[in-house]
């Protein structure tokens, strides 16, 4: 289990290389967990699942992004799967979470 803090963004083409929409309950992992790999559409944690519990719930979310400035345990989640743990408003929340 990890533990970091969760916060939110309008995914795009990801580093995984799909492209995704802020509706779908997906997640950019932190770049120390991401990994360094020669082609990063073929990092180990694309496509991976992990549930997401927050201050409001629990949340399952797949791999599909890095988040460059996030620090290890840190997520960035999908509007849709923050909104399901966390209010908004509050922009940053503290979360656990694991594969």
């Amino acid at each position: 289990t990890f533990a970091g803090e969760g916060t939110y963004y309008d995914p795009g083409l990801g580093a995984c290389g799909k492209t995704n929409k802020g509706t779908e309950l997906i997640a950019a992992i932190n770049a120390p967990q991401y990994g360094n790999t020669p082609n990063p559409n073929n990092a180990p944690v694309c496509g991976k699942c992990a549930l997401v519990k927050g201050p409001l719930g629990q949340v399952k979310v797949k791999i599909v992004d890095r988040c460059p400035v996030c620090k290890t345990g840190d997520l960035d989640l999908s509007p849709s799967a923050f909104n399901k743990i966390g209010k908004k408003a509050d922009g940053r929340i503290k979360i656990t979470w694991s594969f």
